[in-house]
């Protein structure tokens, strides 16, 4: 990369693969099975072909918006994601702080290795991700943590009964550290620490820790616990964005889980458009859909949202940045993002969020 740093974000990548121990580093950017949805994801992007309009006359594009009950600089917010004390000591307070910075949301997740309530000081616009707990009174617990930590919006992850197959993982017998743990169910057994060979410690922990048998009366229950909005993460199927708008929910996430859960499941941006409109002819826009998967670039973001989305979410290439330098590489990898994104946007013709949705697209 010489003296520029890197200029995308799959220079980004590269710096961090040649920085993580290989084992981090296959558990950050592996997927399940053959990892087919996980390629699937990056290539069902690249496939879909914008047509810019031209003569729009503005000089530069306004990528401000509103995300549920968040306003933000861009459409974007920072994925849950586990354990970020696995690249980088500050982990999740260096990527709060990125989010801050950047003036987006920052979800936080179950699994974080710090605190909710040291996550929510650093000032970002959080969000908590909620994994259902097998003991409901942790779930409780948890919601009231996030609404007392002032969290914004409460993210339910449903695409997860069990963890998927991940082989990398299970060749690694990867396990955490001793000093990175699920800070946010401390004094609850963990398996994640158990080294065991040819299994994943963090799918042994899932399977012991996790509820797998959550149906839509949890839902309504959870939907009666709580004032936040309540968003479902892990959608593909229009008629689960169907169920879930009749169940009350504020947002859902079409999502495949980065490919890690069902290898073979479509990828996020080819079930996007049918979970559009199925949420759009149930409720208009009183439901917002998301995107999780693949994003990799400012024009990702574009196309994301020329198909439907109302914002994105980014995760992986934040933990990148987390690896190369903390809390800088992961605001470089949004402050990057941004350009970009205000860049395709002036390119594509759309002064503002608003007007890419009506941005035309074909699929190469």
């Amino acid at each position: 990369m010489g003296e520029t740093g890197p200029l995308c974000l799959a220079d980004m990548a590269r710096l961090a693969e040649a920085a993580l121990p290989p084992e981090v580093w296959d558990y950050v950017s592996g997927g399940s099975g053959a990892e087919t949805t996980l390629a699937a994801n990056r290539t069902a992007l690249d496939d879909i072909a914008l047509l810019p309009r031209v003569l729009g006359g503005f000089a530069r594009a306004c990528t401000g918006c509103r995300l549920l009950a968040t306003d933000a600089s861009m459409p974007v917010g920072v994925a849950p994601m586990a354990y970020q004390r696995l690249v980088h000591p500050d982990g999740e307070l260096a990527a709060a702080e990125a989010a801050r910075v950047a003036g987006i949301p920052y979800v936080v997740s179950t699994v974080a290795s710090i605190r909710l309530e040291e996550i929510a000081n650093v000032g970002a616009d959080i969000w908590f991700q909620l994994y259902w707990q097998r003991d409901r009174a942790v779930v409780e617990d948890l919601i009231a943590r996030a609404e007392q930590a002032g969290c914004q919006v409460l993210m339910l992850t449903v695409d997860l009964p069990i963890l998927g197959r991940r082989l990398r993982d299970m060749r690694n017998a990867f396990s955490l550290p001793a000093d990175v743990v699920a800070a946010n169910l401390e004094g609850a057994p963990s398996r994640a620490h158990d080294t065991v060979t040819g299994e994943s410690a963090i799918a042994a922990h899932a399977a012991a820790a996790f509820e797998a048998g959550l149906g839509w009366p949890d839902i309504e229950w959870l939907r009666a616990r709580t004032s936040l909005p309540l968003v479902l993460k892990g959608i593909l199927d229009p008629r689960d964005a169907v169920l879930a708008v009749e169940s009350g929910m504020d947002g859902v996430v079409v999502s495949n889980h980065g490919g890690r859960q069902l290898d073979g499941a479509a990828a996020s941006i080819d079930a996007l458009p049918a979970v559009v409109k199925a949420v759009g002819d149930a409720v208009g826009d009183r439901c917002e859909v998301l995107l999780d998967g693949g994003i990799r670039s400012g024009t990702d973001i574009l196309r994301a949202l020329a198909l439907g989305a109302r914002g994105v979410l980014v995760g992986r290439p934040i933990l990148h940045g987390l690896a190369v330098d903390g809390a800088r590489g992961a605001a470089q990898v949004l402050s990057l993002l941004a350009t970009e994104l205000r860049e395709a946007m002036t390119l594509a013709g759309c002064a503002d969020v608003a007007a890419v949705r009506d941005l035309s697209t074909v699929e190469c």
